[in-house]
């Protein structure tokens, strides 16, 4: 990272010939100088990634020759200026990660070149202006994370070029137009977050030929069984989170190239073993929040998984399939959280990826393995609300890369380790309602975590508890 700090120098608007000005990623701050204006010359500029506050200058709209214009990741507010409709030599247009407001602006005039247009993560209102819907190259439109509201207008099908529509995280409703089928070149279509409603058109079943990552999750829609127009095409990622599907789990025709499924918080039962083995190439699913009921022991995982999310199910079993010495190595995160597991947590073996492990809120027992330090990838620890008796393995101490720990409601006894001294980078930690007994490492965090945190122990003592009683010579 560059570290340029201070304001923009007014010498700068003196440089008739500048062409380029890009200043991303530093500690630039203060308002963005009108003086830029004044440079004619100007292609490119890029002020991404600075601290720069207060309004878009009007004074940008002079930049008659410019065909890139960055001011994302800033703290800019206000609304974005008429006057951009002058720069219609615009290629690249990004002013994402912003706080403006106002609606999002006309693009009248012809903008013969501009393919990327991202005003995501802001907080412009209105509705989509057809104007926008009307540029001939546009290649990539990102308007999500805003607060649009009205319908998606049918003229979406105008955008012949479009290959990258991401309207996420709105107020947009009504249902989604027919005449989205007439994109040819949609590759990535995100309209996850809003308050589309049913029906889905039939138009998709034959036209966006190109499609390869589609999400649809938290609308309005209550779709009963995954669309024909995507479970029968070759798709990369499919995110159909809280559309109301039920049944058993959709048989993707094509799997060859799918990677990521979410089918999270949905109504889906039975299992999930044929699901699994026809899609090799997966890589995430996300399963959690259904009503899946099956025995986890005689799972089994494709080889290049990294991350399995099967949370507040109806899982019964034990972890020995999806956690032992014979873990697949690609394997980074696990949750099965909230289900009916039972059983001891298996032997961990070496070479491990894991950095995510929750099994909370199970029927988990036995004792935690010595050889959970052989986890040491670890960043998140999971083993809340279960029957785990026995003493903390010291070898937890040695995950340095732990952020997140809890061991609370369980059957715990003996002390906290003093390894613990060496975990730098927890900021969540839990140990309450189990049978502690001793010093708690004074130490931060651990000194300075609530006591709620240590709270329904046996004798746990020390900050932020009440300091430790002398033991007498009979260590009473």
């Amino acid at each position: 990272t560059k570290h340029i700090a201070g304001t923009i120098p007014e010498s700068l608007f003196k440089l008739p010939r500048l062409t380029q000005l890009v200043l991303e990623y530093n500690s630039l701050e203060g308002v963005i100088p009108p003086g830029l204006g004044q440079l004619s010359s100007l292609r490119a500029l890029s002020l991404t990634g600075n601290r720069f506050r207060g309004q878009i200058p009007p004074s940008l709209g002079n930049l008659r020759n410019v065909f890139q214009l960055n001011l994302a990741r800033n703290f800019l507010a206000g609304p974005i200026p008429p006057v951009l409709r002058n720069l219609q030599r615009l290629q690249f247009l990004d002013l994402s990660f912003n706080s403006l407001s106002g609606s999002v602006p006309e693009f009248s005039g012809p903008f013969p070149n501009l393919t990327n247009v991202d005003l995501s993560n802001n907080q412009l209102s209105g509705q989509i202006p057809i104007s926008l819907l009307s540029l001939p190259s546009i290649s990539a439109l990102y308007l999500s994370h805003n607060l649009l509201s009205g319908k998606i207008p049918d003229h979406i099908g105008n955008l012949k070029s479009l290959a990258q529509l991401q309207l996420a995280g709105n107020r947009i409703s009504g249902q989604i137009p027919a005449s989205l089928a007439k994109l040819t070149n949609l590759w990535s279509l995100n309209l996850s977050r809003n308050e589309l409603s049913n029906p889905l058109p039939n138009s998709l079943s034959q036209g966006v030929p190109s499609l390869s990552t589609v999400d649809l999750s938290y609308n309005n829609l209550a779709l009963g069984t995954v669309p024909g127009w995507i479970v029968n095409r070759p798709l990369y990622d499919v995110r159909l989170a809280g559309c109301k599907l039920r049944g058993n789990l959709p048989v993707f025709t094509k799997p060859d190239s799918l990677s990521y499924v979410d089918l999270s918080d949905n109504y889906f039962t039975g299992g999930i073993s044929s699901f699994l083995s026809n899609i090799s190439s997966l890589s995430d699913v996300k399963l959690g929040n259904n009503q899946l009921s099956f025995d986890l022991t005689g799972i089994k995982l494709p080889d290049g998984l990294l991350s399995l999310d099967l949370h507040s199910n109806r899982l019964t079993g034990s972890l020995t399939a999806i956690l032992s010495n014979k873990t697949s190595s690609s394997l980074e995160a696990i949750d099965v959280t909230n289900n009916q597991l039972s059983g001891a947590i298996p032997e961990l073996g070496e070479g491990s990826s894991l950095k995510v492990l929750n099994i909370g809120s199970n029927r988990i027992t036995g004792h935690i393995p010595a050889s959970i330090s052989n986890l040491v990838g670890l960043e998140r620890l999971d083993f809340s609300r279960n029957r785990i008796s026995g003493t903390i393995p010291p070898g937890l101490g040695q995950l340095g890369n732990l952020q997140w720990l809890d061991l609370s409601i369980n059957a715990l006894t003996g002390r906290i380790p003093s390894s613990f001294v060496g975990l730098k980078l927890v900021h969540h930690a839990n140990f309450r309602a189990n049978r502690l007994c001793g010093q708690i490492p004074q130490v931060r965090p651990f000194n300075i975590f609530p006591p709620v945190a240590y709270a329904h122990n046996l004798c746990l003592c020390g900050k932020p508890l009440p300091p430790c009683r002398r033991i007498s010579k009979l260590g009473q």
